[in-house]
């Protein structure tokens, strides 16, 4: 099994990430599904990432049909409206990676393609997004995280670790990919949320006692639902920082 063309849904700003990293390695290749007023947007504009101009190659889901890799990156409230683009661009052996944020994409991507399409992922990712512009430091990226749901090896991950191999993109085979899924979530919910309802950049979670609170209530409500579904997760260090004080999540820049 081998991979060799690769479709994208979704050049927002998780999107961008993977324009960067295999627009250069496939050519050709790799293209961007999306129809009518935004297909002729993106084929006109292109997307500015890091300041550089990238032209994209533009197709709509019938003419990507059949792709050997579809990367489905859409805001979780657009999945329902883009699963017909989604069967239609799935051909008999193409492999779906969701990098939508949330535990729950691949089982409604499942009930529309069917469960043997889906390679279970997440992605690890921070983006700043400002008009048609994008940027992000890929040095500081963790990327892009996948496996099968029970940890096998099977030939089709073995199939996309020799094809991010030969990109920019950071990816690798994890054997635990529901519990990172899990683990993904409880930052979001306890570091994303509560800076979009605050208006706050990351750095109040340090210098304000009652959001640190809240961020650390969350992730306990985290770790106890997840418990309750048999996958156990511990929390981070409330004192260690990982962005810089400035950084304002995704949902907190779509308010912006």
């Amino acid at each position: 099994m081998e991979i060799r063309t690769a479709a994208l849904l979704g050049a927002g700003g998780i999107g961008s990430y993977m324009v960067w990293g295999l627009s250069e390695a496939l050519g050709p290749n790799f293209c961007v599904i999306a129809d009518g007023a935004r297909a002729a947007r993106l084929r006109t504009s292109g997307l500015t990432i890091n300041q550089k101009h990238y032209p994209l190659n533009v197709k709509t889901a019938q003419e990507a049909a059949g792709c050997d890799l579809l990367i489905v990156a859409v805001k979780h409230y657009s999945l329902e409206g883009a699963l017909d683009a989604i069967r239609t661009a799935v051909g008999p052996r193409t492999i779906v990676i969701s990098l939508l944020n949330g535990i729950d994409s691949e089982e409604i991507l499942a009930t529309a393609i069917g469960e043997e399409h889906l390679v279970w992922s997440m992605i690890r990712f921070s983006v700043q997004r400002s008009g048609g512009e994008a940027s992000f430091d890929p040095t500081a990226a963790e990327g892009l995280f996948f496996g099968e749901r029970e940890g096998e090896k099977t030939p089709r991950i073995l199939a996309l670790e020799r094809f991010f191999a030969q990109t920019r993109i950071r990816a690798q085979a994890v054997p635990d990919i529901v519990a990172a899924q899990w683990r993904k979530l409880l930052i979001n919910v306890s570091g994303n949320l509560p800076q979009a309802v605050f208006g706050v950049g990351y750095g109040a979670y340090f210098d304000s006692e009652h959001i640190a609170a809240i961020r650390v209530r969350l992730q306990e409500e985290v770790q106890r639902t997840a418990a309750a579904l048999g996958v156990a997760l511990e929390l981070p260090d409330p004192a260690k920082a990982v962005f810089s004080k400035t950084a304002r999540f995704s949902t907190l820049q779509d308010l912006d």
